[in-house]
């Protein structure tokens, strides 16, 4: 991420803002540019390490992944029509009331289909 020379060449307010950037504290007094560096330099490894052991944002199980597939069948796949009517909708154009409501709800439904496969995707890497 960064390399030691590149941090040391920094000043305090430069190393301050890019922890304020990451969101990373500094280790020890703030008053010194070692204790910005030492935790610019580390905190890549922590956050491995803390996914390793469990800690943090991890890994759903099998079966939750499992669980959004079966959400993908059970909302099967769009007739020809309603594929037109989601077309038409993502070009902007709308029916008239109560009708409209329908039209989003079933644009809902495809875009909710599409992030589902989106997130299996991304979780099967």
């Amino acid at each position: 991420m960064f390399t030691r020379s590149e941090l040391e060449i920094k000043t305090v307010p430069e190393l301050q803002d890019l922890c304020r950037r990451y969101g990373i504290r500094p280790t020890g007094s703030a008053a010194y540019k070692a204790s910005y560096i030492t935790s610019l330099l580390s905190f890549p490894l922590i956050a491995v390490n803390q996914m390793e052991e469990g800690r943090g944002l991890k890994s759903p199980t099998l079966a939750s992944i499992q669980a959004f597939g079966s959400a993908i069948d059970e909302m099967n796949s769009p007739t020809a029509e309603q594929i037109a009517l989601i077309r038409i909708s993502l070009e902007g154009k709308r029916m008239r009331y109560p009708d409209r409501y329908n039209q989003e709800e079933l644009l809902a439904w495809h875009m909710a289909k599409m992030k589902l496969e989106q997130v299996i995707a991304l979780l099967g890497r």
